[in-house]
């Protein structure tokens, strides 16, 4: 069976790196798998990536005008949003023509239009969409947040400057989307069963084939390593504790870094011993900008792709936090896990279906610095009770994530849709 992923990217971002690793994952279990993006950033053979010109710069810089006018001219939720009205016609290319399945990723920013997604399913080859956010299934939003208007049909759209109208941008961008999957039929997986109960929810969505399957990981890849040894190829101290942070931009409101600051900050002022012993490791774009926000010690590290060099930082920490605000189901805490490094996160998105609350690591009341902060304490604070903690973690992981696993049930999926015995 061959089976052509499509993705924006084939490296950048949470989605990207989960379609790789589900290349992977079927290449390895005799799937002839191909990732086809708009962005490529390594040499992989198995990976396509469209020629780039100035066509592309422009088809992404097109959607965002028509986001800003529909915005009263505003920044706001700029980016927040996709409407898909340009994109490539991928149909006339041998890789799609070769393939027995199409399976859709992350496709935003110029990579498909609506009318290119038509195309594909008029084709009348088998789709699979996988879901890494809400896309999908709303108008124009990534995240409706607390909206629930695409339940129904997108209006009055909150991420349009001055909530937008009963016909505005997402209403139009509904009805589109709705067109196109009355017509046909795919199957929608989404990566946790948060998402796939707010996908089950919408309208869009009313009959058609929805099912969960999280992302796969390497588990022979991520797996726990000596500490000490770990510590030291990446340079970082051997006598303090250390707690790690990590995005691809650490700036990023929607990853909490306000959340971050307030807790550290509360924590060091219940137990002052962490001051000398505790220290932060972060990694991404802007990793610098919180040395001087945090009680305290800093190291910052450059975003990080080599997914080497990641296990052993996830190896050499002792805690993996993530104050994220907007969550699916976030490889880094399937990485840290897999690690055997416990996590602390918010009760938001997938991330209470990976984080089994004070079994494995710590689930944090959403949006509380305070909570976040007694969950960092709690994980730290008892060395007998870490390494269970650490070991029930890799553990989770093993059993749920592996490559193997998941492959498997995508495998079970294609056969199912394209006739075949599994």
């Amino acid at each position: 069976m061959r089976v052509l992923l499509i993705n924006t990217s084939e490296r950048i971002g949470g989605a990207a790196v989960a379609a790789s690793r589900l290349m992977e994952s079927l290449k390895n279990n005799g799937i002839k798998a191909k990732l086809l993006v708009r962005d490529k950033q390594t040499e992989q053979i198995s990976v396509v990536g469209l020629e780039r010109s100035w066509l592309h710069i422009w088809k992404f810089v097109r959607e965002r005008i028509t986001i800003w006018r529909a915005n009263h001219f505003k920044k706001h939720n700029l980016f927040a949003v996709d409407i898909a009205n340009t994109g490539t016609d991928i149909t006339s290319l041998p890789e799609f023509n070769e393939a027995d399945v199409i399976h859709l990723h992350w496709i935003n920013q110029g990579m498909l239009s609506l009318k290119g997604i038509d195309k594909i399913l008029r084709s009348g080859k088998p789709v699979v969409w996988t879901m890494h956010d809400m896309w999908p299934c709303t108008g124009i939003c990534h995240h409706a947040r607390e909206c629930t208007n695409y339940e129904e049909g997108c209006h009055d759209c909150p991420f349009i400057y001055g909530g937008g109208s009963k016909k505005d941008l997402s209403y139009r961008t509904y009805r589109k989307k709705q067109k196109i999957y009355k017509d046909h039929s795919m199957a929608f997986v989404t990566c946790s069963h948060w998402l796939e109960e707010r996908a089950r929810k919408s309208n869009l969505l009313t009959g058609k084939k929805i099912l969960s399957i999280p992302n796969p990981i390497n588990t022979n890849l991520f797996k726990p390593a000596d500490k000490e040894e770990a510590r030291e190829r990446c340079m970082l101290p051997q006598d303090k504790q250390l707690v790690l942070f990590g995005s691809v931009k650490i700036t990023d409101k929607r990853k909490g870094i306000d959340y971050l600051i307030e807790a550290c900050k509360i924590l060091a002022e219940k137990h002052p011993d962490y001051v000398d012993k505790l220290g932060v490791v972060v990694f991404g774009n802007q990793s610098g900008h919180l040395e001087n926000l945090l009680p305290f010690k800093v190291y910052p590290l450059n975003y990080v792709r080599d997914e080497h060099r990641l296990v052993d930082i996830y190896n050499a920490v002792d805690l993996f936090v993530t104050p994220s605000l907007e969550e699916n189901l976030p490889n880094t805490i399937m990485e840290a896990m897999a690690c055997g490094t416990p996590c602390v996160g918010f009760h938001v998105g997938g991330i209470p279906e990976m984080i089994d609350h004070l079994h494995n690591g710590y689930v944090a009341q959403y949006k509380s610095s305070a909570d976040f902060s007694n969950g960092i304490h709690w994980v730290l604070s008892d060395p007998a009770e870490y390494h269970r903690l650490s070991e029930e973690a890799c553990r989770k992981v093993v059993a749920n994530y592996s490559e193997s696993i998941i492959a498997k049930k995508y495998i079970d999926l294609y056969n199912k849709i394209t006739g075949k015995n599994a």
